[in-house]
């Protein structure tokens, strides 16, 4: 770009020269130098401007190439190459646009299409996590041919300070729901990003991603069992990387409870918080990885959930009291020379950790009349172990291993007919088709026992289809 001033202001002194000897000349003379200069000045101007506007493109392609840890925006269902979390650090959340990349000035919308064959030897309508007070809407699906859960996003930056973010899910059963809908601060200093609306938790690896960017067609029973699948909550967030070379992110939010293990109940006040902390980096060239653990408490009040009784049963339920939740994650990444295209291998486990205290109402016959409450009191931990192959550009395989641990929970009163000791389990396996960064479609197999004496066999046949360009996704 200097070279181009220069050659600017060479060019006007020229002009300039080529004027001394005119100083006689007439008006019209001098009128028409005026104008030369002029013509000069906005021709030059105008180069330099486009030049600039080139640099400033090129710095945020540059910048996108250069820092996604996790996949990029139009990289959506592919695996994450190789490259330690460090590289993320740059870009706050999801949102490509806060990078001024993909929209300056009008949202960047993204659609996901989702749709699903699914074949089980057990009625989905039974399904039960033994051992286990649930939420009510954790299920394996629907038999048959079914459309899968829709998304539709917006994000872009509001100005200079605030950038925001929309998904709206559409659910198979034609229901409408504002998955996230947060805004978050750019460029603050020393490492900050406070985010506040609707967001996923950052505690554990899987929580923060959107489900179509799963390696699995479903959530680990851990998840369903301590999250309720996917834990989504109003309120604040607060994470700050620090300065280093090796990746360090820690976080705390604030939040309603709306999601499960809370109860969602109105009330002042806050009534769940959570901190996290995360760390790792790169091994190599081929290697990279991520560790963390995360803490919950809740205060949920009259929690409705659904356990199996003794009976094989659903009975709907409600807790008031104490949940702590804890986390542990790990994931390595392994990609030969850093090329994650050709092939690429993940693996990656979680273990929760969950202790309640309150009382628990039971409406055995679920005519939802009054009930009595009765101390109650649960120590219960689970976790998954899976790891995913891509032996040759767009195909991948995968395997993953559930299991959950009821401990010995009291029951109090309720004990004769809610004290069912089981160890749910699942194996499953996947092989999944990536032709492109906007569609996948996968075939996975499960063997589940949620229940004691029954065995699901579990067959999912999934297509991933996206539409426009879709928000990068973390580590």
């Amino acid at each position: 770009m200097h070279k181009h001033v220069y050659a600017g202001a060479a060019a006007l002194a020229a002009a300039l020269g080529t004027c001394i000897p005119v100083h006689a000349a007439g008006d019209a003379d001098l009128t028409a130098i005026r104008a030369e200069i002029r013509q000069l000045k906005e021709a030059y101007g105008a180069r330099i401007d486009a030049l600039e506007a080139r640099l400033r493109d090129a710095e945020v392609s540059a910048a996108r190439v250069a820092a996604p840890a996790a996949t990029r925006l139009d990289e959506a269902p592919m695996a994450a190459p190789a490259g330690g979390p460090e590289r993320a650090r740059a870009v706050p959340d999801v949102s490509a646009a806060a990078t001024g990349g993909i929209a300056a000035f009008n949202p960047a919308i993204s659609v996901v299409l989702q749709g699903t064959y699914a074949n089980f030897s057990q009625d989905p309508r039974r399904y039960a996590l033994a051992g286990f007070q649930h939420a009510p809407d954790v299920l394996t699906g629907r038999r048959g041919l079914s459309l899968g859960e829709s998304e539709i996003t917006l994000s872009a930056n509001v100005d200079d300070r605030f950038a925001g973010n929309l998904t709206v899910s559409l659910t198979p059963d034609d229901h409408l729901a504002v998955e996230e809908a947060y805004g978050f601060m750019l460029s603050l200093e020393n490492g900050l990003v406070p985010k506040f609306g609707r967001f996923f938790s950052g505690i554990g690896y899987l929580n923060e991603q959107h489900q179509h960017v799963w390696d699995f067609q479903d959530a680990p029973l851990a998840y369903q069992a301590f999250l309720g699948g996917q834990l989504g909550q109003d309120g604040l967030q607060l994470k700050w990387v620090a300065p280093t070379e090796q990746f360090v992110e820690l976080g705390a939010e604030l939040g309603n409870g709306n999601g499960f293990p809370g109860s969602g109940d109105a009330r002042n006040g806050v009534a769940a918080s959570s901190v996290f902390a995360h760390t790792g980096g790169d091994i190599g060239a081929s290697q990279s990885w991520r560790a963390g653990l995360a803490y919950l408490a809740e205060r949920p009040r009259a929690r409705r959930s659904v356990a199996l009784d003794a009976t094989g049963a659903l009975s709907d339920v409600a807790f008031t009291g104490r949940s702590r939740l804890a986390v542990a994650d790990f994931v390595w990444k392994y990609a030969p020379n850093g090329n994650a295209h050709e092939t690429n291998f993940k693996v990656q486990a979680e273990y929760f950790w969950r202790r309640e205290r309150g009382d628990l109402a039971l409406d055995a016959d679920g005519a939802g009349g009054p009930v009595q409450a009765h101390p109650y009191s649960s120590n219960q931990r689970g976790g998954y172990a899976q790891a995913v192959w891509q032996f040759r550009p767009a195909w991948r395989v995968g395997a993953r291993y559930d299991r959950l641990s009821s401990g010995n929970p009291d029951y109090g009163a309720n004990a004769d007919l809610l004290d069912v000791s089981f160890s749910p389990r699942r194996y499953t396996a996947m092989v999944d088709y990536t032709p492109s960064e906007f569609s996948r479609f996968r075939l996975q197999y499960a063997s589940s026992s949620t229940r004691p004496d029954v065995t699901d066999h579990q067959l999912f046949l999934q297509y991933l289809l996206t539409l426009g360009a879709h928000g990068a996704h973390r580590f």
